[in-house]
């Protein structure tokens, strides 16, 4: 298992976060080295600023949070992202056409966020939000951003309402096998959860109490 602190993109995508904030997200990502930090895009290029000179990555969110814009819009806003400097995408899939089962239409619209980060050579994770899935449901979601070319499946955005469960990562991994990569995020407070995320399989965990986790891990080992 890598140091654990290397699992984390540190979150605030609140909406009420300001600059402040987000040099304050930056500078705990610094002294903690985080693997990243996960912003809303128009925050990207201050987070590049910040974090010039660092190996700290800069997630930005595109579709977010509920997945439901355009294509073309969530194609623009990732490529916005990258231009100023981010090196992930976290997009939204559109729930509402999964449970419809247009599934044509998921899997392109993945896709073309997926395009555009390959001429940046840039990292995709699409959000699947787990809470509003059946079992069948998150199953065909990995499968489709699976064949969509995407490099992660994420669980959750943390704003419906539902947490990730242990269960659910499972579920994905076992869907995805290595060919892809797990994202946990939405309700990750405590050392015992994020280490239940990434036993059942988290490549990556995405949580706003990153500190906390890691002092509390840090408190454990004595």
């Amino acid at each position: 298992m890598k140091e654990l602190n290397r699992y984390f993109d540190h979150t605030n995508l609140k909406p009420e976060a300001t600059s402040d904030d987000i040099r304050k997200l930056c500078g705990q990502a610094k002294t903690y080295q985080f693997y990243a930090v996960c912003v809303n895009s128009s925050y990207v290029r201050l987070a590049a600023k910040e974090l010039a000179g660092s190996s700290i990555k800069i997630v930005a969110v595109t579709g977010f949070p509920l997945g439901a814009c355009s294509t073309e819009v969530k194609a623009y806003e990732a490529d916005d992202a990258l231009r100023r400097g981010a090196d992930e995408i976290d997009m939204v899939m559109h729930i509402g056409a999964l449970k419809e089962k247009r599934y044509d239409y998921v899997k392109s619209d993945i896709a073309a966020v997926v395009s555009i980060a390959r001429e940046y050579d840039a990292v995709v994770k699409v959000i699947i939000e787990t809470s509003l899935l059946t079992k069948e449901e998150i199953v065909k979601s990995c499968e489709l951003a699976r064949e969509a070319g995407a490099d992660f499946v994420k669980t959750s955005t943390g704003f419906s309402g539902g947490a990730a469960a242990p269960e659910e990562v499972k579920l994905m991994k076992d869907t995805i096998g290595d060919v892809m990569k797990v994202k946990a995020s939405g309700g990750i407070r405590a050392l015992n959860t994020a280490l239940a995320m990434i036993a059942a399989g988290a490549d990556r965990l995405g949580a706003s109490a990153s500190m906390e986790i890691f002092d509390e891990f840090n408190h454990e080992k004595g």
